[in-house]
């Protein structure tokens, strides 16, 4: 990703039932209890509860712009993963992600708007069959890993091929290039053999793009709240997801992006330029895959 690279008990964040000495405390796990409040109190005054998943989503997103971008938000632990939420500070995949999460709480009664519940919905969308087992590889690192998973278990939409996706050469190695980066990784080499053969297995599944030249064609079919993944194109001519962020549509009629900016652009959430000429800000980005949220 460019510059990044998310009913339990308060002490107890993984649905599996670890030894009290492997639990997080719920200071590490859940940051910005203030920021939560006040989106509770938004949700409750607008009633965004009445919006469809995908307007309700892209509401939360607007709510959150302003919001500082920090870089590795979910490497919190050098052992133990857990769900968990910062709203003090988001990259690209916690941005959406908080959104998408708030907005499904929402669907549920207002005594269960809580950051427990929330954290709930980060573990359903975070991890492989919506399971954080505590290890580090159970949580989706990759996009297009993330896609697949969602869309399997029929949360989201992957709309890339019936809009006119095509496919590309695929490879998923981020991670193991940048491992010294990720403080689970630096802390526990053992990890690099089976995080290898995770990429492996996301790099042998086809990865399909919109090139960005088609992309102003199909966003009259984009609505708000659809999930838009950057594709980037390296040296060598493969093809990985780089970032992520939100579809908004303004009163206007004009699709835009919204998305967390890393601190050398803008360096917080924003609202940023029509889709189909923000793809044309770096010349490495090839492209686009979307997901549409179902519920």
């Amino acid at each position: 990703m460019r510059s990044w690279k998310l009913f339990v008990p308060v002490l107890l964040i993984c649905s599996v039932a670890f030894a009290s000495e492997s639990r997080l405390p719920f200071s590490t796990v859940f940051k910005g209890q203030d920021q939560f409040n006040r989106l509770v109190a938004k949700a409750k005054s607008g009633n965004w509860k009445a919006l469809p998943i995908g307007e309700r989503t892209a509401t939360v997103g607007q709510a959150l712009v302003g919001t500082r971008y920090k870089h590795f938000t979910l490497e919190i632990d050098n052992r133990i993963e857990s769900p968990s939420v910062n709203f003090q500070g988001m990259d690209c995949w916690t941005f959406f992600e908080i959104a998408l999460s708030f907005a499904r709480m929402l669907n549920g009664p207002e005594a269960n708007w809580t950051p427990e519940q929330l954290l709930h919905y980060i573990e359903l969308d975070r991890y492989r069959g919506g399971e954080c087992t505590g290890e580090y590889l159970s949580r989706l690192h990759y996009l297009e890993d993330w896609l697949y998973d969602n869309d399997r278990r029929g949360f989201v939409d992957d709309l890339t091929r019936s809009l006119g996706g095509v496919s590309v050469a695929h490879s998923a190695r981020e991670m193991s290039v940048g491992w010294r980066h990720y403080r689970y990784l630096a802390a526990n080499r053992s990890l690099l053999g089976p995080l290898a053969r995770m990429e492996a297995s996301v790099s042998s599944r086809p990865l399909y793009e919109i090139p960005k030249s088609r992309v102003a064609a199909i966003e009259s079919k984009l609505h708000s709240g659809d999930i838009i993944g950057i594709i980037s194109r390296d040296r060598n001519g493969l093809f990985s997801t780089a970032h992520v962020g939100l579809a908004l549509r303004t009163n206007d009629g004009v699709l835009h992006f919204m998305h967390a900016s890393s601190p050398g652009n803008y360096g917080r959430v924003i609202v940023d330029a029509e889709l189909s000429k923000y793809l044309y800000r770096y010349r490495s980005d090839s492209g686009i895959l979307i997901a549409r949220p179902l519920r």
